[in-house]
C-alpha cells in the first residue's frame, strides 16, 4: 500500500546566489516541482510516496530521478523521453526570500505527459491522489491530469488539491481561472494561497476557506498566509494557526508545498475523514504544518530544504 500518490511537474530551480565580478548571476540548482516538494515532506515523516511525472533523458532528468530516489519517494511511475528536456526554473529572491519565477518550458517534459503512459496501479495503491496546476497548463498533461483524477475519484481515493498559480505559465487569466476552479471541484481536501483565493474570489482568506467548502465541497480547506500562518475550516470547525516567528528566512521555495504535504500526513496520522476532524484536530494539524513549513524556508530550494520531525517538533515544544 501506497500512503500517497502524485501527478505531476519534476524540474530543477535555478536560484540566484550572487553576482559574479561582472554583475553576471551566479544561479544554484535545487531539484523541486510542487508534486515532488509535497511528496518529500510526506516521505521525510515516513509515509511510503510515489510521482507520476516526465522528465528528459538528459542530465537535469538523471538528477532528478536519484534525487528522488535519494528522498524516498517511489520512481517506477517517472517517465524519462529522449524527444524532450527536463523543465527548468529560474528563481530569483528579493530582500525578504520571496520568489519570482521563470520558466524553461517550451514545452517541459512534465507538460508531455500522456495518460496511456501513467501506471494506474500506482493510483490504485494508493490512500490518496495529489495534483496541481502546472499540469494543466498544457497539452497532453492536462488531459492526462484530469483523467487521472477521474480514474482515482471512481477508485474512492482521498484527493488532495494545490491550485499553485504560476501566471507566466497560462495562456491566458481565463484559462488559468477555469482549471483552477475545475480542480477545487474534484478534491477533498484543498491547500491553496490567500494570494489564489484573492486571484480567483476577490476574499478574505477566511471568506475564501468556508465558499470554497460550500460552493464545491471540499471536505477541508487550508489556506495559507506566508508568515502569517494558515486559515483552516471543515464542516465541523474553522480558525487560524499563527506562523512561526523569529525565522532567519532565506528562500520560501517549496514552502507552500512542505506545508500541504506535512498536513496530509498529519491527516493520515489521525486517521479520520477530513470532515470529521474536530476543532482541536485541526488546530494540530495546522499548527505543525506552519512550524514544518516555516522551518522549511530557513534552509535554500524545495525538497533539499524539508526539515526532519524532530526540529519541528522541538519548535513546537
Amino acid at each position: 500500500m501506497i500512503d500517497v500518490v502524485a501527478l505531476g511537474e519534476l524540474l530543477i530551480d535555478f536560484t540566484y546566489q550572487s553576482a559574479d565580478g561582472d554583475g553576471y548571476p551566479l544561479m544554484a540548482a535545487h531539484p523541486g516541482g510542487a508534486p515532488a516538494n509535497f511528496l518529500a515532506a510526506l516521505a521525510k515523516l515516513g509515509a511510503s510516496t510515489a510521482l507520476l511525472g516526465k522528465v528528459g533523458t538528459d542530465a537535469f532528468g538523471t538528477l532528478l530521478t536519484g534525487t528522488l530516489k535519494k528522498a524516498g519517494i517511489e520512481t517506477r511511475g517517472l517517465l524519462a523521453a529522449d524527444d524532450v528536456f527536463t523543465t527548468l526554473a529560474f528563481v530569483t529572491l528579493d530582500e525578504r526570500g520571496d520568489r519570482e519565477f521563470s520558466f524553461a518550458r517550451k514545452p517541459g517534459a512534465d507538460t508531455a505527459l500522456r495518460f496511456e503512459e501513467l501506471d494506474l496501479e500506482l493510483i490504485d495503491q494508493a490512500k490518496v491522489f495529489h495534483f496541481g496546476t502546472l499540469s494543466l497548463t498544457d497539452e497532453p498533461a492536462r488531459s492526462a491530469t484530469q483523467k487521472a483524477v477521474a480514474y482515482a475519484r471512481r477508485q474512492g481515493k482521498l484527493i488532495t488539491y494545490d491550485p499553485n498559480l504560476r501566471k507566466m505559465l497560462w495562456s491566458s487569466m481565463a484559462l488559468a481561472k477555469e482549471q483552477m476552479l475545475w480542480g477545487l471541484g474534484q478534491a477533498d481536501v484543498v491547500k491553496i494561497s490567500d494570494e489564489e483565493v484573492d486571484f480567483l474570489f476577490g476574499m478574505s482568506p477566511a471568506a475564501g476557506a468556508e465558499h470554497i467548502r460550500k460552493t464545491y465541497g471540499c471536505k477541508l480547506v487550508f489556506v495559507t498566509c506566508g508568515a502569517d500562518g494558515c486559515v483552516y475550516r471543515n464542516g465541523q470547525a474553522a480558525g487560524q494557526t499563527p506562523g512561526l516567528t523569529g525565522l532567519a528566512v532565506t528562500d520560501t521555495t517549496g514552502a507552500g508545498d512542505i506545508f500541504g504535504g506535512s498536513a496530509v500526513w498529519k491527516l493520515l496520522q489521525a486517521g479520520k475523514a477530513p470532515e470529521a476532524l474536530t476543532g482541536p484536530e485541526l488546530e494540530d494539524i495546522a499548527r505543525f504544518a506552519c512550524v514544518y513549513a516555516g522551518l522549511s524556508t530557513t534552509r535554500p530550494g524545495g525538497i533539499s530544504s524539508v526539515p526532519s520531525y524532530d526540529e519541528a517538533m522541538a519548535c513546537l515544544r
